[in-house]
């Protein structure tokens, strides 16, 4: 049986993205998991986890200590885990101008691209669409991108989905 990632999960991880962390997918269970570079520098770092996992007694639990061992994986290059795109390969402001030209209003929409242009811009963004009270629409509209970006890439790889997004059961092969 074909392997289902909960587009979700997967969207999810991808929208808290940052410089610190990587989101891998494990093949075999489709869940995913999000390692930061402290959690990689824990576990190359600590002979204590491996000395724990062996002792009655562990101050870490069986969750934090499963996660240790996929961290592991990971770190060993298994290939059971598959790297998830950065956010640099999302491009955020690419959707932030998408919505922007997606605004009904020309004045609004002219406001908003002004907006983004230069440093500061996802500060200046952000507030505008608050001024303007359009910021439901927004984050409908980055919602929607990181879905779509989701499913090229899980259909791109090969792998079945559902479509928990929107509480249906939707399959893609």
């Amino acid at each position: 049986m074909a392997v289902v990632v909960s587009l979700r999960d997967l969207v999810d991880e991808l929208q808290t993205l940052s410089d610190e962390s990587h989101v891998y997918l494990n093949k075999v269970t489709g869940k995913v998991i999000t390692i930061t570079n402290d959690d990689f520098a824990m576990v190359e770092n600590d002979d204590e986890i491996e000395e724990e996992s062996n002792d009655d007694v562990s101050e870490y639990s069986d969750l934090e200590m499963d996660f240790f061992q996929d961290v592991k994986k990971v770190l060993s290059l298994d290939d059971d885990y598959l790297k998830l795109p950065s956010k640099f390969d999302i491009d955020e402001y690419e959707i932030m101008e998408r919505f922007c030209l997606s605004i009904p209003n020309k004045k609004i929409s002219g406001v908003l691209l002004d907006k983004i242009r230069g440093s500061g811009a996802f500060r200046r963004f952000k507030d505008t669409i608050y001024r303007y009270e359009i910021e439901k629409d927004w984050f409908k509209f980055r919602d929607e991108a990181y879905k779509e970006f989701a499913i090229s890439w899980l259909e791109n790889k090969g792998f079945a989905y559902s479509d928990d997004m929107n509480k249906e059961a939707q399959k893609k092969p």
